[in-house]
């Protein structure tokens, strides 16, 4: 009988197992987080949130690891794509779209490696990400250009989209120093910042020299 008893406790304390299943070590509120069950919308929203926060800090450089902590490559990839639209054109002598999209990635990689191999601490896809992002005042510089190209060509209109064109590269520049900055040691400051200044002076070349 007592048997019977046991058993039959067991069986309630069996059942007792039907609920929630959680993670162990993982807190409810960290479950509350999770975007599984959370609309494709709000999804998508929040992340283009994010993407908007990311431009707002580059456009408006200040001390912040915003784009370190929450690293994403969407941003990165859009104004890629976008260059390389602005950039194609049917003419001979115009760099296609696999020609911009290499040299926009294979370019970043190269600094991303050069920054890991002088001990920069930082991850690879970090480094991708903040260089991605800080393209975007070259990006505005390549969109002023378009429309300056509306208008029939003179020398003093090559003056002003080249102006455009050197400010967006300084503000660029800067801003990817002033997010990449810390992670170099002193001495090896120069190594790291000179393949940025070359990287974002390469694609200032390609806006300025085949936006005609």
């Amino acid at each position: 009988m007592a048997d019977v008893d046991f058993l039959s406790k067991q069986d309630d304390s069996d059942l007792s197992l039907e609920g929630e299943i959680t993670v162990p070590g993982v807190s409810k509120s960290d479950d509350e987080l999770s975007t599984l069950d959370e609309p494709v919308k709000d999804t998508v929203m929040r992340d283009l949130r994010a993407i908007g926060t990311k431009f707002f800090h580059v456009l408006y450089p200040k001390t912040s690891k915003t784009l370190l902590k929450e690293w994403d490559l969407w941003g990165p990839l859009i104004l890629c794509v976008y260059m390389a639209m602005m950039l194609q054109s049917g003419t001979s002598g115009q760099p296609q779209f696999a020609e911009v999209f290499v040299i926009y990635w294979i370019g970043a990689v190269i600094v991303t490696l050069n920054t890991k191999l002088l001990g920069g601490n930082i991850s690879f896809f970090q480094s991708v990400c903040v260089l991605g992002y800080c393209v975007c005042p070259l990006a505005v510089a390549l969109s002023i250009c378009r429309i300056i190209l509306i208008a029939n060509q003179t020398t003093a209109l090559f003056v002003v989209r080249f102006l455009f064109v050197v400010a967006g590269f300084a503000w660029s520049t800067f801003a990817s120093t002033a997010f990449l900055g810390d992670i170099q040691a002193r001495n090896r400051k120069v190594l790291s910042v000179y393949p940025i200044f070359l990287f974002y002076f390469i694609i200032s070349w390609l806006i300025i020299s085949h936006t005609h």
